[in-house]
């Protein structure tokens, strides 16, 4: 008897089966065909979501798209369990592989989610932190008022504050030449970028500590910072005595505005973690926590970028660039730029995208 010849779906040419296999592939096509509507239209969603993203996907479709998996899914497994045709069992595989991407994936690439982050992302997050904002900046500017004061009464104050190693002339009592020494530029750029590697290491580490302990309701963040403005409201004392203080401010302000804002975005996203757990409103305390850490998190990316620009300012052009106008106007066009893209910066399509 011959054995009969079946045509493949999968466009393979036709075949000749052997008797002993000829039931297996017909109850091979039977359940193809009852199932192939719903592949194919499985298969031309994902196609279109691979092409276009979801703009090209109508409401229906997409509805159906869940229940068009699951059932893609079993019908995969039903096919590994019978021992259906390679063919059959090749295409699902590919097709479950392709719908799975789709449903629960990651819903864009790297330079995509970047993209989406810097152009809009990132502002959108820190304007949520707004009120934890003002909070730390109110404390900021509190503990560098709190510093100077100290050590105004009593210069001991100056010693437990500012961890000034051997040899550092930024001490009490430093004569104004020598106070201008710390504040000269560098002959050459010659192991700044070892300098700069350093200065990120110590700068990100003041930020992430500041993050990281907001859990305990915000309160250890606001003291860190607290503790970090005293040591400048200390300096600033110490070089107004000589009448330095605004030397000193255009020295700093070359990194100073990018690495202040940055341990100030810090402080307050550690702070809205801790108010959400101190005030939860009507989500339980894990939930508020975890939808502040969210938007917390995509602010802490951010502040990384921060360090490692006020890392390399920080070694290079306060290192290199002397004269008081000059270093003021290298900080104060940080500052705005910074504050231009928080605040004013605010497409909505991206906000939305990586809300």
């Amino acid at each position: 008897m011959k054995a009969p010849v079946i045509s493949s779906w999968f466009g393979r040419g036709a075949v000749a089966a052997p008797p002993d296999i000829e039931s297996a592939a017909l109850r091979s096509d039977r359940f193809r065909l009852e199932r192939e509507g719903e592949w194919r239209r499985l298969d031309d969603i994902i196609k279109r979501m691979e092409g276009g993203g979801l703009r090209r996907i109508t409401d229906e479709d997409l509805i159906a798209l869940p229940a068009l998996y699951r059932t893609a899914a079993s019908s995969l497994s039903v096919a590994r369990e019978t021992s259906l045709d390679a063919a059959t069992l090749a295409y699902l595989e590919a097709l479950v592989q392709r719908a799975w991407f789709q449903v629960y994936g990651p819903r864009q690439g790297f330079l995509r989610w970047l993209r989406g982050f810097l152009l809009g992302g990132w502002s959108h997050a820190v304007r949520g932190l707004w009120l934890d904002i003002c909070i730390a900046l109110f404390v900021m500017v509190a503990g560098a008022i709190v510093g100077w004061l100290l050590v105004a009464q009593d210069e001991a104050w100056y010693y437990r504050l500012f961890p000034a190693g051997g040899g550092d002339p930024r001490v009490p009592g430093a004569s104004r030449e020598q106070l201008l020494e710390t504040l000269a530029t560098e002959e050459s750029a010659a192991g700044l970028s070892a300098f700069a590697a350093q200065l990120f290491s110590n700068n990100s580490g003041v930020c992430i500590l500041a993050f990281a302990l907001g859990f305990a309701f915000g309160i250890p963040s606001l003291l860190l910072l607290v503790h970090n403005m005293a040591l400048l409201g200390a300096l600033l004392w110490l070089f107004d005595g000589q009448g330095l203080v605004v030397e000193l401010a255009a020295w700093l302000s070359v990194h100073g505005t990018t690495e202040l804002f940055g341990i100030l975005l810090s402080g307050a996203a550690g702070l809205h973690i801790g108010r959400a757990m101190a005030f939860p409103g009507n989500l339980p305390v894990l939930d508020a926590a975890a939808a502040a850490g969210r938007r917390s998190a995509v602010v802490m990316v951010g502040v990384v970028i921060m360090m490692i620009v006020a890392a390399l300012l920080e070694a290079f052009p306060r290192q290199l660039v002397d004269g008081t106008g000059s270093r003021f106007l290298i900080g104060g066009t940080m500052l705005i730029v910074w504050l231009a893209y928080f605040f004013l910066y605010r497409p909505a399509a991206a906000a939305q995208d990586n809300a």
